[in-house]
């Protein structure tokens, strides 16, 4: 099994030697392809090796790298057609085959070292992602972005330090097997590494870069980031928890983003930066349900999951009405339904999805934590994020109602792999949804 996952790591940057010719375009979908395959493969049977840390969660999580990595792929091959230079489209493939290289080692290696190392390396591929398509706002949004995230990564550096001069290794199964030994320095630990970790996942208040980023990057971009990169950083930062579980603090982060980013959500104007906020309110959901253990963790694997194919196809779908619209302002955009059915159809169902609408998957992660808090007796915090959740989804609804149905428009929709991929997207989430309440009401009875 280790050969797999090292041809996880190495079939991505292999795909480059394309670069000089091309064919860049094609042998990083035919290396997606690959992915894929190789991820269920390794999702039938992860074991834990003295290089590689791959366990059923970690399986999820690179399926759902590898998933993005496809669809984004195929997507980005008829979006970057018109107005783009040969080398900015090269620049895309280039940089987002050594950006999932890296989420891909952060999530596989068994040292938290290296960890550490392969999320500092998605920053530094992803930056030229970001300005692909070299607008004035998207360059600003890049620097923002690597000044931000750098400086929370630094942070995190300093944990891993602490974490070496606690324990003599960084080797997590060894850390891991360790008898439970809760000190100051291991809380210490924890904390650094929620600050710093937590600037990757978009936790308030070191959140700053994620709407710039995420709105102002091109839409297989922003899939790719909202989709794998954040939760990538929220998989390395509960992998550090579990060092020194410290649930009240982590849990307190988890909730103040959920309220935060339903303000934030309830007075933006531009849709992209509106599905930004959700991605805040969607990996501290499932934060939540990681902390708080037991069938939390089965609730965030599910929200995770849902969440990737879901935030994905509302990216995708946002990224059809701006090449027909040129505009990301909510309000310019009315009356869709009547020009772009099969664009609003996805739009309408990723939005559905990502505020937790029954049956959707994120819904059944959502419940299953909530129902965790109650287990728990937490039912202050119980009250406090249902309401805001609520908050959200009527939020972020009402305005995809007014996008889609007020008025009509007259124009047309995209055609072919650009109408497909954001729909496959979401009909993804809603059956990962409907699969889940299958084998919980199994379950049950």
């Amino acid at each position: 099994m280790t050969v797999l996952e090292f041809l996880l790591i190495l079939i991505p940057i292999a795909a480059n030697a394309a670069y000089p010719t091309r064919f860049l375009k094609h042998s990083t979908i035919l290396a997606a392809s690959v992915e894929v395959i190789l991820s269920l493969f390794i999702m039938r049977s992860p074991q834990i090796t003295g290089l590689f840390y791959v366990t059923a969660l970690t399986s999820i999580f690179i399926v759902m790298v590898s998933s993005i990595y496809l669809l984004s792929s195929i997507y980005a091959s008829k979006y970057f057609t018109d107005g783009m230079s040969e080398r900015s489209i090269k620049t895309y493939y280039f940089m987002s085959n050594f950006f999932v290289a890296s989420m891909l080692f952060s999530l596989v290696i068994n040292n938290y070292g290296l960890m550490w190392v392969g999320i500092e390396a998605t920053t530094v591929s992803s930056v030229l992602l970001i300005m692909v398509e070299r607008s004035e706002t998207s360059v600003e949004a890049a620097w923002r972005y690597l000044i931000i995230a750098s400086a929370g990564i630094g942070l995190a550096f300093i944990s891993i330090i602490l974490i070496y001069y606690d324990f003599h290794t960084l080797t997590v199964t060894q850390i891991l097997a360790m008898p439970s030994r809760i000190t100051l320095l291991s809380h210490i630990i924890a904390v650094i590494a929620l600050v710093g970790f937590g600037t990757k996942v978009g936790l308030f208040p070191v959140h700053t870069w994620l709407p710039d980023a995420h709105s102002e990057s091109p839409p297989p971009v922003s899939a790719l980031f909202s989709g794998v990169l954040v939760p990538t950083a929220l998989y390395v930062l509960y992998m550090v928890y579990q060092i020194a579980p410290t649930m009240p603090f982590y849990a307190g982060f988890a909730v103040a983003t959920i309220v935060a980013s339903s303000v934030f959500m309830s007075y933006q104007y531009r849709y992209k930066r509106m599905f930004a906020y959700s991605t805040m309110e969607n990996m501290s959901m499932a934060l939540l349900g990681l902390v708080l253990g037991g069938v939390g963790i089965i609730g965030a694997s599910i929200l995770l999951v849902s969440h990737t194919f879901a935030k994905s196809a509302a990216f995708y779908s946002s990224g059809n009405i701006f090449l027909q619209k040129k505009t990301k302002i909510i309000g310019e955009v009315t009356g869709i339904w009547s020009s772009m059915k099969t664009t609003s159809a996805s739009l309408l169902l990723s939005s559905l999805a990502v505020t937790g609408a029954p049956p959707f998957g994120i819904f059944v992660g959502e419940f299953i934590i909530l129902l965790r808090l109650a287990s728990l007796h937490l039912y202050l915090i119980f009250a406090v994020v249902l309401f805001f959740l609520g908050a959200s989804f009527v939020a972020v609804n009402y305005n995809i109602t007014l996008m889609l149905f007020e008025g009509k428009d007259e124009g047309k929709d995209v055609g072919g792999v650009l109408r497909v991929i954001p729909l496959i997207s979401a009909i993804v989430s809603l059956l990962i949804g409907i699969f889940a309440l299958v084998v919980m009401n199994y379950a049950i009875l």
